[in-house]
């Protein structure tokens, strides 16, 4: 009975102490500059628990309430902070006017000091001669200034991260939007790291290295940046004869990813992948003067036909949908689910933090009603916040504030958790939506584009639809964010920066946040006697078979409140000729006979919906009457938007245009741009002519 009584003492005694016990994380800066250090030791005063900063200066370890930590940096005096309540602790190291003017650190980990004469450091632990130090560095200065054959440093104050350092790696200086792909270097990859302070370093490298300099040899000394970033692979779509095939079948497309992602290339000074451009979603990145639906259906249809800009043989043919626009008042009761990714690639400015105050404008319009909850993964998946009413906003911003970025990415264990949160708070004839924001590196379970596109349509049946919001870049994975938005009855909507977070969440909310119509497909029937061929500008990746139309297990794209959504053909008519066209031989067996009944016909062009809770699909049906008109404004600025993807994309069917001719068509389109958006996209590619 006695011992009974010690071990329940010790028990006692025991849960307070562990109860204190914390995580602490935090950055650690220079006091000189404000630069994130990497390399800083960190160690539990009189013990042996020690951690050391990333490359932004981050660490993470674990100690109690009362406990100091200790934080060494060669050439910084040694600082010490005491554990209270609080698991944030960020220290700024001030300069040891005594010690280095530098720091040399040496496999990533152990630290020394060299005496030496001057600002210029060793690089590399060999006892080099001073002459071959100032070689090495005039050399990688040359680079700088563009002088040396095959350095590209275009893009490399273009970044919207201040006070950036420049990073050279094996004797190459990188360009500023790729430090993001040098700061997920493998360690065990790192022969040594010098760090230089802003002074020495400007004047050691140039203006380019004015915000301080890190100067990396790898062990394998070749190290060269390869952009992982992925991309579904596109084939553009053909001029299709009307004789062999004369429906055209396609699930419409909301999402605008592509247009923010080429803007941010363009804005970077970097080459645009070819497979990074989806004409339907620049396209569908501005709105256009549709009519609001006045009928029983919750979309209007708007056709057009005039003269290719392009090209003076064809002629151009717009469909375009306008959404039903509701005010956020009259929304239905939200069930929202974040699902955020805090894995180490989230770590960088354009990634964790610009999502966070994203997330904060999306928090700022919900009402009481609503409701959300959090839920992260890194290496496994957590709830961080149980559903919370949007009255308690402070709470929400509070559990997002409280996030950090570190470790692996277990995207399919967080996609799981999410939506059996989501199904947990399930809202009759309410909005359930699980809103996914990550760069889309998966790389702990279920990760692969087949594995996600199998889980996501799984969780599709449960009734909650899915938003996708990409981040950053380097490591983008656009691929899989498109699989899984298109597969999950979602959207998806690629964030550069808080303008663009404005536009999806405070412009766009409920576009964003609210489904009306649900696997809207798109069928068009040309008319023989007026149409010879045809070709969808865009939409590549939405091709559906001709059956799939009235299928109604077949998937198709989702249309929010406001949303609208344009589709581009070109057609060549009836009696001229083409090079686009191949001469076909005459069929044997199929005597195929066009009707005289509607020769005033150029096609009829039909719909199916389904409403958000339903499983039936609805028929709408539109006719084209062969009439020419003017283009009207927006039709121009359409055109402008899709002749730039097709050169970005050296589309075989641009007809030798210009850039000169995209920047005169979209100006000509201009029209009431009172959002600024188009104006936007003129300067855009003006600056893309100059690169």
């Amino acid at each position: 009975m006695k011992n009974l009584l010690q071990f329940v003492f010790v028990l006692f005694v025991s849960i307070p102490l562990h109860a204190q016990q914390h995580t602490i994380t935090g950055t650690v800066t220079s006091a000189s500059d404000g630069l994130p250090l990497p390399g800083v030791n960190v160690i539990v005063k009189g013990s042996t628990t020690g951690a050391q900063t990333s490359f932004d200066g981050r660490y993470t370890i674990i100690a109690n309430v009362g406990d100091v930590l200790v934080f060494s940096f060669v050439g910084l005096k040694t600082a010490e902070a005491k554990v209270g309540n609080s698991t944030i602790i960020d220290v700024a190291l001030q300069e040891d006017s005594a010690s280095l003017d530098e720091v040399v650190v040496v496999a990533y980990g152990s630290q020394r000091k060299e005496a030496m004469t001057g600002s210029v450091r060793k690089i590399s632990t060999s006892d080099l001669k001073r002459n071959k130090q100032k070689a090495y560095h005039q050399s990688i200065s040359q680079q700088l200034q563009g002088k040396v054959t095959g350095i590209k440093v275009r893009g490399i104050n273009t970044t919207t991260k201040k006070n950036q350092p420049l990073y050279i790696v094996d004797g190459v200086p990188i360009q500023t939007h790729f430090n993001d792909v040098i700061k997920q270097m493998d360690t065990k990859d790192i022969d040594h790291m010098n760090v230089y302070k802003s002074l020495d370093a400007k004047e050691t490298f140039g203006e380019a290295a004015k915000h301080g300099c890190i100067v990396i040899t790898t062990k394998q000394g070749n190290y060269r940046i390869e952009n992982d970033e992925t991309y579904a692979n596109i084939s553009e779509n053909n001029f299709e004869r009307v004789s062999l095939s004369p429906l055209s079948t396609f699930s419409i497309d909301v999402d605008k990813a592509s247009y923010s992602n080429i803007r941010r290339m363009i804005n970077n000074g970097q080459q645009i992948p070819s497979d990074a451009v989806k004409i339907e979603e620049m396209i569908n990145y501005f709105t256009y003067d549709y009519p609001q639906p006045t009928g029983e259906h919750p979309f209007s249809i708007n056709t057009d036909v005039a003269q290719t800009p392009w090209n003076a043989t064809t002629k151009i043919v717009k469909i375009g949908l306008q959404g039903k626009t509701y005010e956020n008042e009259i929304l239905p009761v939200s069930n929202l689910t974040f699902l955020i990714d805090v894995s180490g690639s989230m770590s960088s400015e354009n990634k964790l933090p610009l999502l966070k105050s994203a997330f904060k404008l999306l928090v700022n319009q919900l009402r009481e009603k609503d409701k959300v909850s959090i839920v992260v993964y890194a290496g496994a998946a957590g709830l961080v916040l149980p559903p919370t009413s949007g009255s308690n906003k402070e709470r929400i911003i509070q559990a997002l504030d409280n996030l950090n970025a570190g470790g692996s990415t277990a995207g399919g264990a967080g996609i799981e958790l999410a939506y059996k949160i989501a199904q947990e708070h399930f809202v009759k004839d309410g909005n359930n939506r699980v809103i996914l924001a990550t760069d889309g590196d998966f790389n702990v379970g279920a990760s692969s584009n087949s594995d996600m596109e199998k889980l996501i349509e799984e969780k599709r049946k449960s009734g909650i639809f899915l938003s996708v919001l990409g981040f950053g870049y380097g490591n983008y994975k656009d691929s899989k964010l498109e699989t899984l938005a298109d597969k999950g009855n979602g959207n998806h909507a690629y964030i550069d920066t808080m303008q663009e977070a404005q536009k999806v969440f405070g412009k766009e909310f409920g576009g964003t946040l609210y489904t009306i119509a649900k696997d809207v497909k798109i069928q068009i029937e040309f008319n023989p006697k007026k149409v010879q061929a045809y070709r969808l500008i865009g939409y590549e990746n939405r091709l559906l078979a001709d059956e799939d139309f009235i299928d109604d297990t077949k998937d198709a794209g989702e249309l929010g409140s406001g949303h609208t959504v344009t589709a581009l053909y070109e057609v060549i008519p009836v009696g001229v000729k083409s090079n686009y066209l191949k001469e076909v031989d005459d069929l044997k067996y199929a005597n195929t006979t066009v009707s005289n009944d509607y020769s005033d016909e150029l096609f009829t062009v039909k719909f199916r919906y389904k409403k958000p809770n339903e499983d039936k699909s609805i028929e709408m049906i539109h006719i084209q009457k062969d009439e020419l008109s003017q283009s009207t404004e927006d039709l121009k600025f359409m055109s402008a938007v899709a002749l730039l993807g097709m050169q970005l994309r050296h589309s075989k069917y641009d007809n030798e245009s210009t850039i000169n001719d995209v920047i005169t068509l979209a100006k000509e389109g201009r029209g009431n741009d009172a959002d600024g958006y188009r104006a936007e996209f003129i300067r855009l590619v003006e600056s893309y002519q100059s690169l």
